[in-house]
């Protein structure tokens, strides 16, 4: 059996709300073990003087737990 826990990050990009994604999935990734999936939770955007200069987006990230017993027989 595995457990898994859901942990929010909040990333951005001045590209694109699918960059904002990637680079926040890449840097969940380098952290946690075992990244199974994320969902977006809230996307945002941030205006200068009419334009787009930021696309922010808070992710769900969704890992599985390490088993704490490793001598244990599955």
């Amino acid at each position: 059996m595995s457990v898994a826990r859901v942990t929010e990050i909040t990333s951005s990009s001045t590209v694109s709300f699918e960059d904002a994604i990637k680079k926040g999935i890449a840097r969940a990734d380098e952290t946690l073990d075992q990244v199974r999936g994320a969902w977006v939770q809230e996307q945002k955007v941030v205006v200068d003087g009419g334009q787009i200069t930021e696309y922010r987006v808070n992710l769900k990230i969704t890992f599985v737990l390490k088993d704490g017993d490793s001598s244990r027989v599955a």
